[in-house]
C-alpha cells in the first residue's frame, strides 16, 4: 500500500524526487504519513480535496481487500 500511494503521488507533483511515504504502524490500523514539495502540497489535495479523498478512497478498498485498516495523512 505504501508503494501504491508513493507511485500515484509522484506522478501527481512537479518534483517526484522530494515524494516520500512513511509508514506508521499501530495496534488496529497503519498510518501511511505522505510528504511532498511545498509547491505541490496543493496538487496532492486537488480542489476541495477530491484528489486527497480519491486516494483515500483507493487505499481504503486495497486495505479492506487486504483485511487491514490503513489511514493516509498528508504532512505540510
Amino acid at each position: 500500500m505504501r508503494e501504491l500511494i508513493h507511485y500515484i503521488a509522484q506522478t501527481l507533483v512537479d518534483s517526484p524526487d522530494d515524494v516520500s511515504v512513511s509508514e506508521v504502524e499501530g495496534n488496529m490500523t497503519t498510518v501511511l504519513e505522505l510528504k511532498v514539495a511545498k509547491d505541490d502540497l496543493g496538487k496532492v489535495i486537488g480542489k476541495q480535496g477530491r484528489t486527497a479523498q480519491a486516494m483515500r478512497t483507493i487505499l481504503s478498498a486495497v486495505s479492506s481487500k487486504a483485511k487491514k485498516r490503513t489511514v493516509l495523512e498528508i504532512i505540510e
